[in-house]
């Protein structure tokens, strides 16, 4: 069995990565996405478990202190991380596995698995962002403020990534992505791992 393969997507807030990671996912089979666990409190139609595993602060410190996480952070004040043993399990299955993570989570990640793909993904223009945050209609005008913020200090790593897409035209930024990882699974030693037979008979005298 062919191993899977491991994805980072990573974007400010509001560049629309959630949206397009389950659209994919969705026209996928093949790929999954991590669900992390996070000790920010759930927003108007969430799941447990099904969007993140939501525990508090002394479960997450505790798993921590287990080293169960591939990675984790602190954003706006809140922790996430992604369970390593999920993570390895599904890969092994030949699963791919997509982490929607900020720049730290990815650069954790890269650390411990060399061969992870990253991709960021960027807005169309600032004024195209704000909009899109503040017509989520969840966030007062202070945190709307603190997004945008932040925004900028996660837009300027998008040079550590190996793929970058403009999330302009919805439709065209999915096709992109599924050309990413259409692309990934064309590589020679995944298709010479894929396809061993054919390439012996190919080769037999």
């Amino acid at each position: 069995m062919t191993k899977g393969i491991l994805y980072t997507v990573s974007a400010p807030s509001g560049a629309g990565k959630t949206s397009l990671v389950h659209a994919l996912v969705e026209s996928n089979p093949e790929v999954c996405v991590s669900v992390s666990h996070t000790t920010r409190a759930k927003r108007p139609g969430e799941v447990d478990g099904l969007n993140y595993h939501f525990t508090s602060h002394e479960q997450f410190e505790s798993m921590l202190e287990q080293g169960a996480f591939l990675e984790h952070a602190r954003v706006f004040g809140n922790l996430y991380g992604t369970s390593q043993q999920w993570v390895e399990q599904t890969l092994n299955s030949g699963i791919d596995v997509i982490l929607e993570i900020d720049w730290q989570g990815a650069e954790q990640v890269r650390r411990l698995m060399p061969d992870t793909v990253s991709l960021f993904i960027l807005p169309p223009s600032l004024p195209c962002l704000r909009q899109r945050l503040t017509g989520r209609g969840q966030d007062d005008p202070e945190v709307i403020a603190a997004r945008m913020e932040e925004a900028m200090n996660e837009i300027s790593h998008y040079v550590e990534a190996d793929y970058l897409i403009i999330n302009d035209d919805f439709t065209i930024a999915l096709a992109q992505f599924q050309a990413l990882i259409t692309s990934q699974h064309l590589r020679q030693q995944f298709q010479a791992q894929r396809h061993r037979e054919l390439l012996s008979a190919l080769l037999a005298k």
